[in-house]
């Protein structure tokens, strides 16, 4: 997640909002999750893999946001490590933020090594910036993902969304599919990005 200062009122809905993440997939045998983050000056972290919804929340309330420049290519990078380590296996990447201040071939060529390792990167983009909303859509199309946008002032939007890619990290394309059913709106447009890459 994006956590620069202009994240803030996004950051303290997300926090209420991941819990319900758990609670899709608790039949097909939950999730695991890890917050990765970047903020202020060149600051970046990762926590440790979690999966009970108490303990996320407990971390993403503990966070404040700090004015600070894009940092994606860190999370990119940090991505690729878990998906190649044999400790863990990483069924989708999700980054909510709202601009892209950094080299889009780098984050290309970090997005198309994901892709190699079946790693698919949902964006959920807040607002309507063009630079941003181009490689973020970029990106989503080299690792056979997706890239959304979104009100940030509508946290049902976001709230679906991440909901939606907590069913698929868990249960696949099928579950995925039946959720949709079920929920319409923002998750068929998502499916509808995934069946058209393949």
């Amino acid at each position: 997640m994006d956590a620069t200062a202009s994240r803030e009122p996004l950051w303290d809905r997300a926090c209420h909002i991941q819990a319900q993440m758990f609670e899709a997939t608790a039949a097909m045998g939950g999730i695991e999750i890890q917050l990765a983050y970047y903020r202020g000056y060149g600051e970046f972290k990762a926590a440790p893999w979690a999966a009970e919804a108490e303990v996320l929340q407990n971390r993403m309330t503990s966070i404040r946001c700090a004015a600070g420049q894009t940092q994606i290519a860190r999370v990119l990078k940090h991505a690729l490590g878990q998906a190649r380590s044999a400790q863990s296996s990483v069924s989708a990447l999700v980054f909510i933020g709202d601009c892209m201040e950094e080299d889009p071939d780098q984050l290309a060529k970090l997005a198309g090594e994901l892709g190699i390792l079946d790693v698919p990167m949902f964006l959920f983009q807040d607002g309507a910036d063009p630079t941003a909303a181009k490689t973020f859509s970029h990106i989503a199309k080299l690792t056979r993902g997706a890239h959304c946008r979104f009100d940030g002032n509508s946290a049902a939007q976001l709230r679906d969304l991440l909901c939606a890619v907590a069913v698929y990290a868990a249960g696949g394309r099928k579950a995925l599919a039946d959720h949709g059913r079920h929920h319409g709106g923002e998750v068929l447009r998502l499916i509808a990005q995934l069946d058209s890459r393949g």
